[in-house]
């Protein structure tokens, strides 16, 4: 059982930046790739970056070349920094992980505001 817990959102000015962080708990050897999506209200979820286990990036459209990720395998934590944040960038960021076993594992999420 893998478990994932954001943190790192909060309330920041348009143009500012922002780190996220996703720890990784669990049975953390069965992720085959892990990776940040966003939500925001009565909109789809969106594919922000996405990292693969032989470290393989893919990037989302909405915010490439505004984000850098990367992942820490000995504290089992990724990392989101985002720079240039705008007002459109507010939604809830959720890591997520996909298994060997076929599994799908989200966290909770965690609330990135941007004001104007």
């Amino acid at each position: 059982q893998v478990h994932l817990v954001e943190s790192g959102g909060g309330l920041v000015q348009a143009g500012g930046s922002l780190r996220l962080s996703c720890a990784a708990s669990g049975s953390t050897y069965s992720i085959n790739s892990i990776g940040w999506y966003r939500q925001a209200p009565d909109n789809e979820r969106e594919m922000v970056a996405l990292i693969h286990r032989d470290g393989t990036p893919t990037y989302g459209t909405s915010m490439k070349g505004r984000v850098a990720f990367w992942r820490d395998y000995r504290r089992d934590t990724m990392y989101l920094q985002m720079i240039n944040l705008r007002p459109e960038d507010t939604a809830i960021y959720f890591c997520n992980a996909n298994t060997t076993g076929g599994g799908t594992v989200w966290g909770r999420g965690t609330q990135v505001t941007v004001s104007s």
